[in-house]
């Protein structure tokens, strides 16, 4: 195969600007802005989905989302889209029909009924051609369920968690959405590239943990983001710490350096699974002296 050129690419900071109107326009949705970057976020509120006992509601990781970076004259968007079995195949084909490609499709848990998968898609060019194909998706997910998945209804679930306690032990602060407090934490020791457009905390490069239940018995969630010297000992202190495992896998294909994301699940003692959540994230970054 031909070496992809698109890796040549530089966009310095501040060398570019989104057109956040015409991404609306274009679309129909609306979406959050930050440090120049735009973000759509589509709540799943019509899945009803189930995780050994505990309800998974967008806040805990079930929100599909597309975000759009600026380059020189064009755009670059990466985004993660959330199907059902049945949504597979027809998004699939949506996504290569318009021109866009999507990098990687896993599982984010294990025991998940109804089962969904997560589709990672990746494209840079102009913002209305990337625009029109962020609608077309996301409009081939409306039609195949019959239905909005934003249209349902928001729900909560109970947190009665010791927020300071886990604030303490992580050594980060969350936020708190529908009862599930997320904590977002970045890799500013990394300058990470795909294509060799920045990616920021923001487009997804980003590790994070959600948790939701009792002091006694909560669950936590969440995805680590890796270089791959962490990989192996990122899972190890996970393991040894009761906290299960159920993805590792790349989301991207032309980024430098090489990241791999890890997602885990975790249910128990909230004060053992902050501990050993913070034994693992102190496998990373080691170089910055985090």
């Amino acid at each position: 195969m031909q070496a992809d050129h698109k890796d040549t690419i530089s966009c310095p900071p501040g060398s570019s600007k989104l057109d956040i109107a015409k991404i609306e326009q274009i679309t129909g949705m609306k979406g959050a802005e930050k440090n120049g970057e735009y973000k759509i976020t589509v709540p799943q509120n019509d899945l009803n989905v189930m995780v050994d006992g505990f309800k998974i509601i967008p806040p805990m990781g079930l929100g599909s989302w597309a975000a759009f970076t600026p380059c020189a004259d064009s755009a670059m968007v990466m985004g993660d889209i959330i199907l059902t079995e049945t949504d597979v195949a027809p998004v699939q084909q949506e996504v290569i029909r318009q021109g866009l490609s999507f990098t990687a499709i896993h599982n984010h848990f294990l025991r998940n009924r109804p089962n969904v998968m997560f589709m990672h898609i990746d494209g840079s060019g102009d913002i209305t051609k990337l625009s029109t194909g962020v609608k077309a998706i996301f409009d081939k997910v409306k039609q195949v369920r019959g239905k909005d998945p934003k249209e349902g209804k928001a729900d909560s679930v109970i947190n009665t968690l010791n927020i300071p306690m886990l604030d303490s032990i992580i050594g980060q602060k969350g936020e708190m959405a529908k009862g599930v407090y997320k904590y977002t934490i970045g890799r500013p020791d990394v300058s990470l590239q795909e294509h060799g457009i920045p990616v920021s905390t923001f487009m997804g490069f980003n590790t994070w943990a959600a948790w939701q239940g009792t002091p006694e018995k909560a669950a936590v969630a969440g995805d680590f983001t890796m270089l791959e010297n962490e990989v192996a000992p990122v899972i190890k202190a996970l393991v040894e710490n009761g906290i299960e495992v159920v993805a590792v896998h790349n989301h991207m294909v032309h980024e430098k350096p090489r990241i791999f994301f890890l997602h885990y699940w975790g249910v128990g003692n909230a004060e053992k699974l902050a501990k050993g959540l913070k034994e693992a994230l102190n496998q990373t970054g080691k170089q910055s002296g985090h």
